[in-house]
């Protein structure tokens, strides 16, 4: 399995965490309150966490492929979400 995480500082973590989870919930199974947050993606799991720092996200998957799809999948949604912020994408890093 690959983990791959990514943090955006921001002072509106739980909103985009509560947000990211409620649209997911549409599609996948999602639990979440207002600080933590587990998204199943197809891909892979996906556990978000937001506090006073910002809001972190990290997603496991097989395969390269589905870690690529998985970043991309919390990517657009944010440039939609926190598009007031300037927000243009994550830094991702992958996790031994």
């Amino acid at each position: 399995m690959l983990t791959s995480t990514a943090h955006y500082p921001t002072e509106h973590a739980s909103k985009y965490l509560q947000q990211l989870c409620k649209h997911f919930a549409h599609k996948v199974t999602v639990e979440n309150d207002a600080h933590r947050g587990s998204v199943a993606l197809e891909a892979g799991p996906a556990e978000l966490t937001a506090d006073e720092n910002g809001l972190t996200i990290r997603v496991t998957a097989e395969d390269a492929k589905g870690i690529i799809g998985a970043r991309f999948v919390f990517d657009i949604h944010l440039v939609t979400f926190a598009h007031r912020e300037g927000f243009t994408g994550l830094s991702w890093a992958m996790l031994p």
